[in-house]
């Protein structure tokens, strides 16, 4: 329990500073943090996997496994149009739960929500999947993350 308000107040405290100086729309340093974050995780996590026989597959482990040793739950739901675009459900994003649900918040919230974009984008990466991750925040707390796989 105590490392999950200290992973939040780091979180908390990243967010201040990378947006410090009127950056205010300028997410690219915190995207950049949760993908270096994400692709020396992933690389822990995996050593004794078996590789993935499939892109699927591969997306399905990062919902589950990846998902849970960071946000200690599984997403809520994962779609796919099977043409290399998923989108992953958390209907309690876990950096958006203590956000007081309104308008002016709800502006707030993609500051929220950008180092985990970078995080499963990285974790993506290291996989040997490029990938473009940008969120969707339409209520607090729920958030979707589109996972658009890159084509080469």
């Amino acid at each position: 329990m105590s490392e999950e308000i200290v992973f939040d107040c780091l979180h908390a405290e990243i967010v201040n500073y990378c947006l410090d100086d009127n950056k205010e729309n300028d997410f690219s340093t915190l995207e950049y943090i949760g993908f270096t974050t994400g692709y020396r995780l992933i690389e822990r996590m995996t050593r004794d996997v078996s590789r993935f026989k499939d892109e699927l597959e591969t997306i399905k482990f990062i919902c589950t496994d990846f998902w849970t040793s960071i946000y200690k739950k599984q997403v809520d739901n994962l779609r796919t149009n099977n043409l290399g675009m998923y989108v992953v459900q958390d209907k309690a994003f876990r950096f958006l739960t203590r956000i007081t649900p309104g308008e002016k918040q709800l502006e707030h919230a993609p500051k929220f929500v950008a180092f985990t974009c970078g995080l499963v984008r990285g974790a993506l990466s290291n996989l040997g999947i490029n990938s473009t991750v940008t969120a969707e925040v339409q209520s607090i707390p729920a958030c979707k993350f589109h996972i658009e796989v890159s084509r080469v």
